[in-house]
């Protein structure tokens, strides 16, 4: 019986010692990297170990008992939290084949991960190598977006490699093994999908600049300044911008990343602030958008001074609730019918679900992967281009604004005609071209001379409708290239471009005035219209632009309410002598006489 008991203790004895030593088995078979595999997800072929204190060495990984402390490889997506001085360690054993020609890179691609250091075999003893967004990119073996390293394991031969991961915040680590032509051409088109959203960016913060500067609105400069915050922030989150931008910079460690996204925040804030115009209709949302741009404004500042896991949550926090306010206010200006608010709420509905998403990363809820990393690249892909929609929009309606009230400065609010000032300053043109080139024209004053009796025997709004219906008809006489203007009351002022004959001028003043007094059916009152017209030529009586104002106002003031004669032109330089051998110098036509003194045409209709 003892002998029996003894044996079975040994057997015992001896499955556990094949149990302890199974990992280490495990991890000692190679695994054989063929050109033709390309691409291969490493994190199942990788042994590990959590080093909790952080403070293991090489020498006692690689020593006696060291392999031993090698478990079997983490499920890909399992998210692991290494805290603030723990390290993760992992182990291949890889090996090429004899007739094998490609070299193999081994990538962690994840741009955001702390520090990693890979170990390999030089000669006799270990290589180590270094690179991570604490770490300045020049210091990295081979810069990039995220680190990556070229593997020494020649053709034939197996080979150890050690991982040293060091992560703040929980996650999961992707590693993969790459042949080097396949890395190259990843890295490339990774670059010219990234090249081409911050190319788009960049271009739309200098088209935003050009317009601000065109329309003179700030508006479009606050969009600039959001779009260029936005895709710096967005090229520090897809390392971009310490590859490229700032790969010296070390001395803030991983902290720009973190200042840019607050940034971002803030001048996302400012910019929906201004676009909605919070400020003049929504008082209380608009100071608590102005609230949450402060509290950003210290968070930009401060990831340098606080614990990383500290600042991340903080930020993470900030993030979330700025990109629900600005969800709210887009969802309420939309509810009151403001049509900016629509896409508003459109940008940042995306938005607000992709940071979300980073928020529950930080707290390792998700796992790392191309989605969770790329999810706020693509929603800012989407966000930018809808503000500029918006923008748009309110722009286009302050535009019209503008040039509505421009129109009312520089046109008649009741019948849309010229003002006087812009009728003068044409006229000086007319003038000064007919001494230059000799080019006439003629210009016309017409009163509506019986305005007055209308609006007291009819009222405002009759008097008023009678000026438009002069307008119309004033309107169906003239050319596209000829001005009119509404120089008083009652009175309209044209220029005809190139007329040098009295006929052509008499035959629209006569078609006027037989049109005034032509009844129009259904009219209610029925009211005519009486017409006073005086002329001048230019080719006849070259005078100044004021001093054809006064020739012309004065030639209206001459004429009696009960004339037979409504159309008068101001007389030519070269008058024929008089019969009392004297020389009329006057520029007026002679004065009515008391012989053609009968009732008006019609004065009231």
């Amino acid at each position: 019986m003892r002998w029996l008991a003894a044996g079975c203790r040994a057997g015992l004895f001896g499955i556990a010692v094949l149990l302890a030593a199974a990992p280490a088995a495990q991890a000692a078979t190679p695994v054989v990297l063929a050109d033709a595999m390309r691409r291969l997800d490493a994190q199942p072929l990788a042994a590990t170990w959590f080093d909790a204190e952080g403070n293991a060495t090489l020498e006692q990984v690689v020593g006696p008992g060291g392999a031993a402390r090698f478990t079997k490889a983490a499920a890909p997506d399992a998210i692991q939290d290494l805290g603030s001085k723990g390290a993760l360690w992992l182990h291949l054993n890889l090996a090429r084949g004899q007739d094998e020609r490609q070299e193999w890179v081994l990538e962690f691609p994840m741009p955001v991960l702390d520090l990693v250091t890979v170990y390999q075999r030089s000669g006799n003893g270990w290589r180590a190598e270094s690179a991570g967004d604490t770490l300045a990119v020049n210091s990295w073996p081979e810069g990039g977006r995220y680190p990556y390293f070229r593997l020494d394991v020649p053709a034939g031969e197996a080979r150890d490699v050690y991982v040293r991961i060091r992560h703040t915040t929980p996650a999961n680590f992707p590693l993969q093994l790459v042949t080097a032509a396949q890395h190259a051409h990843h890295i490339q088109l990774e670059y010219l999908a990234l090249g081409t959203a911050v190319g788009a960016l960049l271009l739309l913060v200098a088209g935003c600049l050009a317009r601000g500067w065109v329309y003179r609105d700030r508006i479009f400069a606050w969009y600039a300044l959001y779009a260029m915050v936005t895709s710096l922030a967005v090229a520090s989150f897809t390392g971009v911008a310490a590859h490229l931008l700032w790969p010296g910079l070390g001395a803030l460690s991983d902290a720009p990343m973190a200042m840019l996204a607050a940034a971002a925040g803030v001048a996302g804030l400012l910019f929906v602030r201004n676009l909605i115009g919070l400020r003049r209709r929504f008082r209380l949302q608009d100071r608590l958008l102005l609230t949450l741009a402060v509290v950003g404004g210290v968070l930009a500042v401060a990831p340098p001074l606080l614990p990383k896991m500290l600042g991340l949550r903080l930020l993470g926090a900030y993030l979330g609730v700025t990109t629900l306010a600005l969800l709210g206010v887009g969802l309420a200006a939309w509810r009151r019918g403001d049509v900016v608010g629509k896409w508003v709420f459109a940008a940042y509905f995306p938005m607000t679900l992709s940071v979300l998403a980073s928020f529950m990363r930080i707290f390792g809820w998700l796992p790392v992967s191309t989605g969770s990393q790329y999810g706020v690249v693509l929603a800012m892909g989407v966000e930018v281009p809808l503000l500029l929609v918006a923008l748009t929009i309110r722009s286009r309606d302050r535009h019209s604004a503008q040039v509505r009230e421009q129109a009312l400065s520089t046109h008649d609010a009741l019948t849309g005609l010229l003002a006087p000032h812009l009728f003068q300053d044409r006229l000086r043109q007319v003038c000064a071209r007919f001494k230059r080139d000799g080019q006439s024209a003629a210009v016309m004053f017409i009163d509506l001379v019986n305005h007055a009796r209308i609006k007291e025997h009819f009222g405002a709004a009759v008097a008023e409708q009678s000026l438009l219906r002069s307008v119309i008809k004033l309107r169906r006489l003239v050319r596209d290239v000829d001005t009119i203007a509404r120089m008083g009351e009652a009175r309209f002022a044209v220029i005809l471009e190139g007329a040098a004959l009295r006929a052509s001028v008499t035959d629209r003043a006569a078609r006027l005035i037989a049109a005034g007094l032509m009844p129009l059916p259904g009219l209610k009152p029925d009211v005519t219209l009486q017409f006073h017209i005086a002329a001048l030529l230019l080719s006849e009586r070259p005078l100044e632009a004021g001093e054809i104002e006064a020739a012309l106002a004065g030639q209206l003031a001459l004429m009696s309410p009960r004339t037979r004669r409504p159309i008068r032109f101001i007389l030519p330089e070269a008058v024929p002598p008089s019969s009392d051998g004297g020389q009329d110098s006057s520029l007026f036509m002679p004065a009515d006489d008391a012989r053609r003194s009968r009732p008006p045409l019609s004065a009231v209709g």
